[in-house]
């Protein structure tokens, strides 16, 4: 039988005597003295499949049987599921047994024939630890997924150093292992995605981009490529493979799959850059610059779309430039505007670019359209900066200046200068958020003071209350406290709860609940986790130091 009882300690039986197993599994009322009687089998090569499928708690299983003995299932099943307890039967008083048995790390070692109450005695007494076991694997696996956040800030970290190409192929590949991360392959490609909600400014808390986010994680990795959140910017997703078409093809299923995602909301909006295939974990970089050069182009259009990074966009043209040619509607101010209100310094160039390229592939060279367009640039930022920004007239004096005629004579000088004043603008812009951030972060810290104790608070639920996206107040959170919020908030709970333990006589699961932990083998865990002994021993610490 394989149908196991939830919460029940589950006992699997093997005996390869049809009457003792009979006896032991009828003799005695498992399920009064609180045990799941699991499944049994007559010999180990039978009851291994079985295991595998039921993972009890407890194994009792004979030494002597036909075609598998009890030893050498106990050391498939302990290499397999190591926490499985294993009670061995033998009828032979025969030493090499007992110290193969301890080697393998049997729990118990018991002579046949044995009464009912004798084995229920010793399955009791191992259930114990069977249930700290699993009490501290559950506390283990919470705390990991608890610490997610901070991990995700380190793939973040690893993620800018990969599209520097400041490392070797070696020290990624040892930096991603830290972070659990293969990155080893014979191609890559690089996938930038921004989503944002039509009701809301990019950065907001949106319910459904949160939805969305998660949703393209889980289509990332089925198609073989790693997510990294990019804060604002918004995702980035690596796709790697042995080969190009193996690339192409993920790639694909992945873009129809998001789009399919995409149709189930209506008020979202989302654009997507993709970068060209490379050999080499050092190249990384180079297809995230083809990835960057076609997102950029979400700034100069309202559409939602997917767009690769073209070859031909990069090519320098000898053409002389007719003025005729040139796209006049991508001459916009507003296209600019827009870019200064939601770019990000590392997006500029290649929005000029883009903007440049959207005019004709040559409109650069024109002397006449770059002087039109870099005083038109100068006037836009400095509109942006007085009248949206907030800057004085003489701030923008001594921060901003108009081109010169040197600057405007030359095409590398003009592209330099234009790039120099919009981030310029974006600096300025982002001292002005550091400033509402501070006014952000007290009301946050605020709200963690009022709420630690409920066990339901979370980055996304703080994320709501101060109306940011959760990747935008996890960047911010930790750049003002320089700690990750899930850390932040652990450390608290627990200056709380070793200040409870000083000045009152409350047991450690109470203030384990005062503090924000229901659970009291996770609220004992993560306490000696994060302070290195029990709440009992801090307590008996203290009392020893009066």
């Amino acid at each position: 039988m394989f149908l196991g009882v939830i919460g029940m300690v589950k006992v699997f039986l093997v005996e390869d005597e049809f009457v003792v197993r009979e006896g032991i599994k009828n003799n005695i009322n498992w399920a009064a003295n609180g045990y799941d009687f699991c499944g049994e089998a007559s010999d180990g090569e039978v009851a291994y499949s079985m295991i595998q499928k039921v993972q009890p708690d407890i194994l009792i299983t004979d030494i002597k049987m036909p075609f598998m003995d009890g030893l050498t299932l106990s050391r498939m099943v302990k290499a397999e599921f190591p926490w499985i307890e294993i009670i061995l039967l033998t009828g032979y008083e025969d030493f090499q047994y007992a110290k193969e048995a301890i080697r393998i790390g049997v729990s118990s070692y018991l002579s046949k024939p044995i009464s009912g109450n004798d084995l229920l005695k010793e399955v009791g007494a191992i259930s114990e630890k069977v249930e700290e076991k699993k009490a501290e694997r559950e506390a283990t696996k919470r705390y990991e997924e608890e610490m997610k956040e901070r991990n995700e800030l380190d793939k973040q970290a690893f993620f800018g150093k990969l599209i520097n190409s400041n490392y070797g192929a070696f020290e990624y590949i040892e930096m991603a292992k830290k972070l659990s991360i293969d990155i080893t392959a014979l191609k890559y490609n690089i996938l930038l995605i921004k989503v944002w909600s039509k009701k809301h400014e990019i950065g907001e808390y949106s319910n459904s981009v949160l939805k969305i986010e998660e949703g393209i994680r889980t289509i990332a990795v089925s198609n073989g490529a790693i997510c990294f959140n990019l804060d604002l910017e918004g995702l980035a997703l690596l796709f790697k493979g042995d080969d190009d078409n193996t690339i192409s093809r993920n790639i694909e299923i992945a873009i129809q799959e998001m789009v399919e995602l995409f149709k189930e909301y209506d008020s979202i909006r989302y654009f997507a850059g993709i970068g060209q295939s490379v050999n080499r974990i050092t190249e990384i970089s180079t297809s995230f610059s083809w990835a960057s050069r076609a997102y950029a182009h979400m700034y100069l259009t309202s559409d939602n779309g997917f767009m690769v990074g073209s070859e031909e966009e990069l090519k320098n043209s000898k053409e002389d430039v007719i003025l005729s040619e040139i796209d006049p509607k991508h001459i916009d101010r507003k296209l600019v505007k827009e870019f200064l209100r939601r770019g990000e310094i590392s997006e500029t160039e290649f929005f000029l670019e883009e903007f440049f390229n959207g005019m004709g592939k040559n409109a650069i060279r024109s002397t006449m359209l770059r002087q039109y367009i870099s005083m038109d640039l100068y006037f836009c930022v400095t509109d942006f900066v007085l009248n949206e920004l907030g800057l004085s007239r003489e701030e923008l004096d001594d921060r901003i200046s108009a081109p010169s005629a040197d600057v405007l004579g030359d095409e590398k000088k003009t592209f330099d200068y234009m790039k120099k004043i919009m981030n310029k603008a974006l600096l300025i812009k982002q001292d002005n958020a550091i400033g509402k951030y501070h006014d952000i972060m007290n009301d946050a810290v605020s709200y963690i003071e009022q709420h630690y104790a409920e066990e339901e608070l979370s980055l996304n639920s703080l994320a709501a209350h101060v109306n940011f996206s959760p990747n935008h107040l996890s960047a911010v959170f930790k750049q003002e406290t320089g700690q990750p919020f899930i850390k932040y908030l652990t450390d608290y709970r627990m200056e709380q709860a070793k200040d409870l333990l000083c000045t009152t006589s409350k047991r450690s699961n109470e203030i384990g609940a005062l503090v924000g932990y229901k659970d009291p083998h996770y609220f004992s865990y993560l306490f000696k986790k994060t302070q290195g002994l029990t709440p009992t021993q801090y307590r008996n610490g203290l009392r020893k130091e009066e």
